[in-house]
């Protein structure tokens, strides 16, 4: 059973940076893509930033610039930096791992950014 777990989530003021971490119990190189996504309360879950297999990642449009999705392998772990952060920025980050039709979560990382 792949197993994804996320950490690092805190309350932090507008401004500061925060690394949040996804350790898989899978090589993270099993996954076609990996990714970052946030759900703040009474919206929608929103991709954040995602990274495929080839390395090539991909940005909402509101933390481009910001944030950075990074990988390593030898920790098979999946990183976000965040910089800058805002108040809107606050959620629960979840990690996901796909391989062919096949979806893996992880539970999830409160991140709240207060003024």
């Amino acid at each position: 059973q792949v197993q994804l777990v996320e950490s690092g989530g805190a309350s932090v003021q507008a401004g500061e940076s925060l690394t949040l971490s996804c350790t898989s119990s899978e090589n993270i190189f099993f996954f076609n893509s990996m990714g970052w996504y946030r759900q703040a309360p009474g919206n929608q879950r929103e991709m954040v930033a995602t990274v495929n297999l080839a390395g090539v990642t991909n940005y909402a449009d509101d933390v481009w610039g910001r944030f950075t999705i990074s990988r390593d392998g030898g920790k098979n772990t999946l990183y976000l930096q965040m910089n800058s952060l805002k108040s809107e920025d606050t959620a629960v980050y979840s990690c996901d791992g796909r391989v062919l039709r096949r979806e893996y979560w992880g539970e999830g990382t409160q991140v709240t950014v207060s003024y």
